[in-house]
């Protein structure tokens, strides 16, 4: 029987069976921010055991609240900097460099094929992008990892997503995993690795990839991943052309990761591009989907654009082309918040940013903080925002807000509209 992505990677990186259905692996990148890796780091120097395996695979950032707002989450970006340093890590991201965890590691090259990574947050899936495997864990999983570079995983059991033929204008990434979400429930992927595959995923950009892959915890998968194809290889091609001597034989050392034919998978669902459609959340729960058409005209205070879902160069140019020449609307609040330094400057350049600022949108740095309700964009109490980010539970982006997840374009023209709205990119089926 032929393996699947998850399981060449895992088996590539075989440390030990210790039990039943436990397996060890060896890790490529160690992943932290300052939310959850202190108490990591606290709990090592407790133990005595404040060290590292290995500080030039271990990356980290300060970037769900920065700058910070309160003492307390001062605190927690001290308690991650004085470690780095304290450790040598190098690739260690402060204020004024930083960026979005899971945009900015993969804009450095710290993300390959065939990648083993962990890190203290769920949408570490975003990394499967690039044909890694890439989970969320918790804190003491975390630990290990820092200290022994190694992580235990049950084996992988996969199921395989195809999207084939082109999707009808103004229908995006974020529109197809909703859909994807919409179709097999919170837990339909359960424990299991999501692998995205067919010719629309083939089509895909890495930044739309990674915006599929992102949200696979949402289906309750541990991991989404993508095939490696040479569109992953252009992208990586600044960090590994010392590594190749062309693209085409980088593209064959990653091709030992592609799954086999005749692969096992515990469920394939095929789903035509042309059916979709843009789609909006409508409840507290990310499978509680509608088309847009039939949620137009549901009023919102505020527009959130940004995200490690949707806060990449590709989101803001979809989003700037929505709002050229035009003004939001007086009632809502637009913020948006570009992924990395990286994304803000070339948005400067390329005129985005002041797209965005003629159109009445606050522009803030990089950071996480509306996404999870803790900075820069939080909700008031009944109050309702359509938002590129990629959960929607009650209270998410603030206590008793209410969040509809929509691509960068449903947001964009949301904002003009001041009610949910398809945009103007979108004219299929008029």
């Amino acid at each position: 029987m032929g393996k699947t992505i998850a399981e060449k990677i895992f088996d590539a990186h075989h440390v030990d069976n210790p039990s039943g259905d436990i397996h060890v692996i060896g890790l490529d990148a160690v992943f932290c921010h300052e939310i959850t890796t202190p108490a990591a780091i606290n709990d090592l120097v407790g133990r005595g055991k404040d060290r590292v395996f290995d500080p030039s695979k271990i990356k980290a950032v300060i970037d769900h609240v920065t700058p910070a707002k309160d003492t307390q989450t001062a605190i927690q970006g001290k308690t991650l900097r004085d470690w780095a340093r304290r450790h040598g890590i190098a690739d260690f991201f402060d204020v004024g460099r930083n960026g979005v965890c899971h945009a900015i590691f993969p804009e450095k090259g710290f993300v390959r094929p065939g990648y083993t990574i962990i890190m203290g947050d769920s949408h570490t899936c975003t990394h499967g992008a690039f044909g890694a495997f890439a989970a969320g864990v918790g804190t003491t999983d975390l630990e290990v990892g820092i200290l022994k570079g190694v992580c235990a995983f049950q084996y992988p059991r996969s199921m395989k997503i195809e999207v084939n033929g082109t999707l009808p204008s103004g229908v995006f990434a974020k529109d197809v995993i909703l859909s994807v979400i919409g179709k097999i429930g919170v837990n339909g992927a359960t424990n299991k690795v999501i692998e995205f595959a067919g010719s629309t995923v083939d089509a895909m950009s890495m930044e739309a990839r990674m915006t599929i892959c992102n949200m696979a915890i949402e289906a309750g998968a541990t991991s989404g991943i993508c095939r490696p194809d040479m569109t992953t290889v252009d992208y990586l091609w600044e960090f590994i052309q010392d590594e190749f001597p062309t693209k085409e034989s980088a593209l064959e050392a990653y091709s030992v990761y592609l799954p086999d034919k005749d692969a096992d998978y515990d469920q394939v669902i095929s789903i035509r591009a042309e059916s979709l459609e843009p789609m909006v959340t409508f409840g507290f729960k990310p499978d509680q989907v509608k088309t847009v058409r039939e949620m137009e005209g549901e009023k919102v205070d505020q527009v959130y654009i940004g995200s490690c879902t949707n806060g990449r160069i590709e989101d803001l140019r979809v989003a700037a082309r929505e709002l050229e020449g035009k003004r939001i609307k007086d009632s809502v609040r637009g913020v948006v918040s570009p992924a990395t330094p990286g994304i803000y400057q070339k948005a400067l350049e390329e005129g985005i940013i002041k797209i965005f600022m003629d159109a009445g949108f606050c522009v803030t740095n990089p950071t996480c903080g509306a996404c999870l309700g803790m900075s820069n964009g939080v909700l008031a109490p009944g109050e309702v925002c359509a938002s590129t980010t990629n959960r929607n539970f009650n209270g998410r982006m603030g206590k008793g807000g209410m969040v509809h997840l929509m691509s960068p374009a449903t947001a964009a023209a949301t904002a003009v509209n001041g009610c949910i709205t398809n945009s103007g990119q979108y004219s299929h089926g008029k």
